[in-house]
């Protein structure tokens, strides 16, 4: 069951307990609500959440800021790689990638002479107060799923491309005052958030 609102869950960040709402849908295999998450992920991660009514969050086990990589390879796992294949990244065409001004790191996997084919992961800083607005937003206005793998918070969404018969979609992982967000269409390595996540907090 879908639980309406994250800003319960966010405001529990102190307690140290997990988000959990719906289970998640993912970009390649969708599960119902009451199924664990499973197959490929642009989006999937590698634990199975139990959904729950009454979400909350938690900031990690150290409440400390994880600090942001610098290298959009280095961050993903030799299996992810190797399923993005000879995919460019960071073509000029889609505009800034790599390390930004502000500390946050751009990555766009994508080829400038396809459609619409791409993945682009933007790791920033984020702080509890953004996070919860956004989050909730999400959830509230637009129809998110989100639950807790990884000590995190994550959140969900998949849509039909309005051109193209492909999927696109959306996914947010939420931990120590990190955001990971990841817009795909038809293109969702599996794994390739849980690379992400297990790169930078370990695990």
């Amino acid at each position: 069951m879908k639980t309406r609102s994250v800003a319960v869950a966010l405001a529990a960040l102190s307690l140290l307990a997990t988000l959990t709402a719906c289970a998640p849908i993912m970009r390649e295999a969708p599960v119902s609500p009451a199924a664990a998450p499973t197959g490929s992920d642009a989006a999937a991660g590698t634990d199975a959440p139990t959904p729950q009514k009454s979400p909350s969050a938690s900031p990690g086990a150290t409440g400390t800021s994880a600090a942001i990589p610098t290298d959009c390879k280095a961050i993903l796992s030799s299996d992810v790689l190797a399923q993005l294949g000879d995919t460019p990244l960071n073509s000029p065409v889609y505009g800034p990638s790599g390390v930004q001004s502000d500390g946050s790191l751009i990555c766009i996997w994508a080829d400038p002479q396809a459609d619409t084919t791409s993945i682009q992961t933007t790791i920033s800083r984020m702080y509890r107060g953004k996070a919860l607005e956004l989050l909730n937003g999400l959830v509230t206005s637009e129809g998110y799923t989100c639950y807790t793998p990884n000590d995190g918070t994550r959140c969900e969404k998949e849509w039909p491309d309005p051109r193209y018969p492909v999927t696109d979609g959306r996914t947010l992982f939420w931990r120590e005052d990190v955001l990971i967000d990841t817009r795909y269409s038809n293109l969702a390595p599996t794994g390739y958030t849980s690379s992400i996540v297990a790169s930078i907090f370990g695990s």
